[in-house]
């Protein structure tokens, strides 16, 4: 049982990193900016920075994809992508906003907890 709420809160982050790519390779100038109040200036600015920013994203949900989606144990798979995610989320809370924390770290730290209670 937990494997399986495990696997599904995992496909949620793997969206949720996915929505990042497009919000920050294609969509930084925009929606981003409204969303982050940033100015028009700002924005244009960091927009390089931002999507090679959700490149990493962009990567970090196709290994929680591949982990998933393997016919192999994707427990070593999920591990390892949920922690580097849960450890960007921990970055990001310390330097930018704790929100962060809530948004992309505290659902991997969860994920893991199921995954290990899973894998028992």
């Amino acid at each position: 049982m937990a494997n399986s709420v495990a696997q599904l809160l995992i496909l949620l982050i793997a969206l949720l990193h996915l929505y990042f790519l497009v919000l920050e390779m294609f969509l930084w100038r925009t929606r981003a900016r409204r969303l982050f109040g940033m100015t028009a200036e700002k924005a244009e600015a960091t927009a390089q920075l931002a999507q090679n920013q959700g490149l990493y994203n962009g990567f970090l949900a196709a290994g929680l994809l591949w982990a998933v989606f393997s016919r192999l144990d994707f427990a070593p798979r999920a591990t390892f992508f949920l922690a580097c995610v849960a450890i960007a989320g921990i970055f990001g809370a310390a330097t930018v906003t704790r929100k962060i924390f809530f948004v992309q770290g505290l659902p991997a730290v969860v994920a893991l907890l199921l995954l290990w209670i899973g894998a028992r």
